[in-house]
Parts: structure tokens; C-alpha cells; sequence
């Protein structure tokens, strides 16, 4: 009997115990089917790291004309399970143009365990129409822009990555870079083939080509609290590159960048930018190694290449502000994701970094539209008062 007695109590407890677990398991599910899709989706989306966004359709570029493009961001942590680890950016574009031709670009930001290590770069592959305007401040500026003036098909392919160390527990950086490029032109418009620097540089008829391989260096003091897209902190990059024979150039010559930038927030989402660079070639220069004034990324306002010389300096400013909403509403969340900027600037330019020959004045506006956090698309309408010329941009993160 005491034995029938256990064996119906462990019986009893085996029942409860299966009920309670079936009991929970019913809860879960019917906390699981209470949750919406949407809801769901979100959460799978927040636990990955992976996070990319993707644009494309048919598009207008100042310099390229109209095009089908696309643009893609991809955003993650190398260490998934290192939340503190900055997470890597590679934004990447690729352009098909109407009349022919195409290119391919990204400008990396890679950060590794304990931003102890980043791999930054450039790279772009193009094969497009271009213009070519001459050297110097009085050229460029009178230099008439058509098929039959400045126009060449460009062929090109540049990889340019840079790796930096951080020195100690500072926010100095330092570290090796390598540019290696190649540019040929064909098909030089009728009056291009007669212009001086073009005629001086090698280039006839048939075109003209050049190889550049380089090596430099890089000191860098960076205090931003996100490179992508700082609120706030300190930016000083120099850098110094040599392209030799020796390395396979085809001619000898030098550069010497320095950057600076600095942000400061002045309210939620509301940002001050400025910046300052200057960009320095020596020696020997292939046409398609002067240094550019007004570009995707500083005047926007000036074809890309229009305004070249030896020497180049810019400096200018940027307000950025994102709207603000509590996102209560449907619109309230689709407005958070918006946001607009102002800038002013001006650019310089000259045969030495001491004689300055010409001044670029800039200024224009743009929308912002966030895909991820951080991490904006941007629509730019700049102004060049030099040639009282206006320009579309559309890019991928913020132009510094």
C-alpha cells in the first residue's frame, strides 16, 4: 500500500510539473502571436549586424550627366558581440551613364577591436566622358566646357587604402598609406588636343595615360564621437605621399594634404561643421594628379576638375540640424528622419602654396534623409559665383 501511495503522488507531481510546462509554453506562444510583424521584424533587425540600405533609380550628376544609379550602406561591428566597438561603415555607389560609360566607388571606414585599428580608403573604378578646363586659375575660368572644347572618354582605376595605429591610449593615429592609379584619356575633343598643358603634358591625338605608384605616411588627431557623422569632436589629418620610378611611376613627384575639422552640437541633432584643408603636388605632375578645387565633398558648386592647380585651400562652414519630434504619429517619425543644412565657403588657388591667384566663393543648401542612425543620405544644391553656375549633388554620408 505505501508503495501504491508514492508512485500515485510521483504521478501527481510527474501530471503537474507537464501541465505547468505546457501552461508556459501556451503563454509564450500566445505572447509571441500578440506581437505584430512589424514588432517582430524590428526586433530581428535590432539583434543583427549587419545593417545595409539600398537606393537606386535614375539620377542626375553635374558631371556626369543623367544616369541610372544606385547607391548602397552597409554598416557593422567587426566583433558582433562587442556592443562599445564602433561600427564599420562602407558606403558604395555605382553610376551607369544614358550615354555610355560607368563608374564604381567607396570610401571605407573600417574599426577593429578596441579602435586600436582602422583601415580607411578610397576606391573607384570609372569609364566615362569628362572634361579636361587646363591649368591654372585664368584658364580654368575662361575655359569654354563642350564636346568639342574640354571633353575626352576617361578610363581609370585607383585603390588607395591607408591603415592607422592609434599611438598609446591618445587620440593621435599614425600609419602607412599606398595609392596606386591608373588614367587614361581617348577620344580628345577637336580643340582639346591644341590646349598648352594638355600638348606640354604628352597628350595628342590618340589621348593621354599616365601610372602613379605611391607610398606616404599619415599623423592623424581624431576626437569625433562618430567619423561618419560627428556631433562633436576634433579632426587633424597629414599626410604625405611620394610617387617614384623606382615604385613604377612613370614620373616623380609629391604631395602634401592637411585637413582640419571640428563640430560642435548646439542643440539636439543640431550641429556646427567647419573645415580648412590644403592640398599641395611638387614636382614632375601628371595632369590627373593637380590638386582639385571644388569638389563632392568641399565646394559643391564647381564641376568636379574644373578649377586645378598646384596648390588648392579651402574653408568653410556647415549647419546641419535633423527635426526633432516626439514620433507619436506616423508623420512625426517619417519627419525625425529629415533634416536640412546650410553652408558658405570659399576656395583658393595657385602655382605655389604661397601665391594664391584665384578665389572661389561657395554657398548652398541641402536635405538630409536618415537611413540608419547617424548614417544620412544627402541631396546638395551648390552655387559657384565664379561662373554663376548651379549644381545637384547626391551622396552618401556628410561631405565632412
Amino acid at each position: 500500500m505505501k508503495k501504491l501511495i508514492l508512485s500515485i503522488l510521483a504521478l501527481a507531481m510527474a501530471l503537474n510539473a507537464s501541465m505547468a510546462q505546457e501552461l508556459v509554453s501556451i503563454l509564450e506562444s500566445d505572447t509571441l502571436t500578440s506581437l505584430s510583424k512589424k514588432e517582430l521584424r524590428k526586433q530581428r533587425v535590432a539583434q543583427r549586424n549587419l545593417h545595409y540600405n539600398i537606393l537606386g533609380g535614375p539620377s542626375y550628376t553635374p558631371d556626369l550627366g543623367l544616369l541610372l544609379g544606385g547607391s548602397a550602406l552597409l554598416t557593422f561591428r567587426m566583433n558582433p558581440e562587442d556592443t562599445t566597438q564602433l561600427r564599420s561603415v562602407v558606403p558604395m555607389a555605382l553610376a551607369i551613364m544614358m550615354e555610355g560609360g560607368f563608374t564604381i566607388s567607396s570610401k571605407p571606414q573600417l574599426f577593429f577591436k578596441g579602435d586600436r585599428f582602422r583601415i580607411f580608403g578610397k576606391f573607384t573604378y570609372k569609364s566615362t566622358k569628362d572634361n579636361f578646363y587646363g591649368i591654372g586659375y585664368n584658364t580654368n575660368k575662361h575655359y569654354e566646357r563642350s564636346d568639342s572644347t574640354s571633353q575626352y572618354r576617361y578610363s581609370g582605376i585607383q585603390l588607395n587604402p591607408w591603415f592607422l595605429f592609434r599611438l598609446g591610449k591618445s587620440n593621435f593615429f599614425a600609419g602607412p598609406q599606398v595609392d596606386i592609379n591608373y588614367d587614361k584619356w581617348s577620344e580628345p575633343s577637336k580643340y582639346l588636343v591644341e590646349e598648352a598643358s594638355y600638348r606640354a603634358a604628352g597628350g595628342d591625338a590618340d589621348g593621354y595615360k599616365n601610372f602613379n605608384s605611391g607610398v606616404g605616411f599619415l599623423l592623424t588627431y581624431d576626437s569625433r564621437d562618430l567619423p561618419a557623422n560627428a556631433y562633436r569632436g576634433l579632426y587633424l589629418d597629414l599626410r604625405g605621399m611620394a610617387y617614384a620610378k623606382f615604385l613604377g611611376s612613370d614620373l616623380n613627384f609629391y604631395k602634401l594634404e592637411i585637413d582640419y575639422r571640428q563640430y560642435k552640437s548646439v542643440g539636439n541633432r543640431k550641429v556646427i561643421a567647419w573645415t580648412a584643408q590644403t592640398k599641395n603636388v611638387f614636382g614632375d605632375v601628371p595632369l590627373t594628379q593637380y590638386a582639385l578645387t571644388g569638389t563632392p565633398f568641399d565646394l559643391r558648386g564647381y564641376y568636379m576638375g574644373q578649377y586645378r592647380d598646384k596648390s588648392s585651400h579651402v574653408v568653410m562652414a556647415e549647419y546641419r540640424q535633423m527635426i526633432n519630434t516626439d514620433k507619436s504619429t506616423r508623420l512625426k517619425r517619417l519627419l525625425s528622419h529629415l533634416g536640412f543644412v546650410a553652408w558658405g565657403g570659399c576656395g583658393f588657388m595657385g602655382p605655389t602654396m604661397g601665391k594664391i591667384e584665384g578665389v572661389l566663393p561657395n554657398y548652398g543648401v541641402g536635405l538630409r534623409v536618415e537611413v540608419q542612425p547617424r548614417m544620412n543620405v544627402r541631396f546638395d544644391f551648390g552655387k559657384n559665383t565664379v561662373n554663376n553656375q548651379s549644381l545637384f549633388y547626391f551622396n552618401m554620408t556628410e561631405a565632412f
